[in-house]
């Protein structure tokens, strides 16, 4: 439990509650989807029960979250955020870019029911069903008290923080931003009368100071800040120089607490820098990716919920942990010993040249800086 100094975070990378998952819940939409491969949004459903066994249909909303709402009732985090990656609408204005990802407006309540606070949309498929579709998930996210960051009406609502008020007081500041490297067409950047994301043109010394100016301009004495970034690619361990300049310097002169990224299907390294997190890559954490094959080497069936602890005074982190979970009949589970144990090797070893050190502990990954050689 967090004492009253401090600010507990739950960290949710890409949620995909779209396609399959929709298809489960209790108020799907039609099912027809306009993919190379796929006809029926039901296949993925199929492919998920061919590998795992039956999926009952219809499933209530806590279905999908599983073993999750048990895990975070230990830890009791204050703010909730997660990555939205698909969009919340009956739009049938698809767009024609072979993925397209759409949750129906009355499924929203399997957002509520993990008690979400904000989600991040500037990510690459949040249009999948272009401007009028963004606009309904705007529409329906804020209806039912969600709030929203890096996305828009307009370029100035896109760029608008949502701004979390903390139990305790005080406020948690959320800007999201979205770059190329993760498929996010330039076409899709909001304008001052167009409806779109905010899309950074690349990870240069320029953006860098127009983002400090913007958490500048927005933060109050006391704020925290949190900036989410979509980038890099869906699967690797790899880290660009760029990737890790752009994100040491939000910390160093940004005026950023935590750095939240995310795209890649899998989580990758962690750095602590000047006592703040940087998060290159937390991983999907729901999909309906299961029994699809050829990505099996990084294990993408196997999630991370992250839990990072931070000073509200200062900002700085206190504690980081992670919750290990298996996504199996499209339902998040406890990881196995095993598969917790996977989880924190690889992470430790993708971490260690950041500084960072990754250890497993009462079934749960505990991350933080590497002691000093001796």
């Amino acid at each position: 439990m967090a004492s009253e100094a401090e600010l507990r975070l739950l960290l949710l990378g890409d949620v995909m509650t779209g396609r399959g998952i929709d298809q489960i819940l209790p108020d799907p939409v039609e099912p027809t989807i306009h993919e190379p491969a796929m006809e029926s949004a039901l296949a993925y459903v199929a492919l998920a029960e061919a590998a795992s066994g039956p999926i009952p249909r219809p499933v209530p909303w806590s279905y999908v979250w599983g073993e999750l709402p048990t895990e975070l009732a230990r830890r009791a985090p204050h703010l909730r955020i997660a990555n939205l990656e698909t969009a919340v609408t009956r739009s049938e204005r698809w767009l024609a870019k072979g993925i397209n990802y759409r949750m129906s407006p009355g499924n929203l309540p399997v957002l509520r029911a993990i008690g979400l606070d904000a989600v991040t949309l500037a990510n690459n498929h949040v249009l999948d069903w272009g401007p009028e579709g963004l606009i309904e998930t705007l529409e329906r996210l804020h209806a039912a008290g969600i709030a929203t960051a890096g996305a828009g009406r307009d370029l100035e609502q896109a760029w608008a923080p949502a701004a979390l008020r903390a139990p305790g007081g005080g406020r948690l500041l959320l800007f999201a931003v979205a770059h190329g490297s993760s498929g996010v067409p330039e076409h899709w950047a909001a304008g001052p009368d167009r409806p779109g994301v905010v899309r950074i043109p690349d990870l240069g010394a320029a953006v860098l100071a127009d983002l400090a100016a913007r958490i500048e301009a927005a933060r109050r004495p006391g704020d925290r800040v949190i900036l989410s970034i979509h980038w890099g690619s869906n699967w690797g361990y790899a880290v660009s120089e760029a990737q890790r300049r752009f994100a040491r310097g939000l910390v160093e002169r940004g005026g950023v607490d935590l750095v939240f990224g995310h795209s890649s299907h899998h989580p990758r390294p962690v750095e602590i820098r000047s006592d703040r997190a940087i998060l290159y890559g937390a991983g999907d954490v729901l999909n309906d990716y299961e029994g699809i094959g050829g990505y099996e080497a990084f294990h993408p069936d196997l999630v991370l919920a992250h839990l990072p602890t931070l000073d509200r005074r200062d900002g700085r982190l206190v504690a980081y942990e992670a919750v290990p979970l298996r996504i199996r009949r499209l339902r998040l589970e406890r990881a196995a010993p095993e598969d917790a144990a996977w989880l924190a090797g690889i992470l430790g070893r993708e971490s260690r040249p950041f500084g960072t050190a990754v250890r497993l502990e009462a079934g749960r990954l505990v991350i933080e800086a590497a002691p000093p050689p001796q």
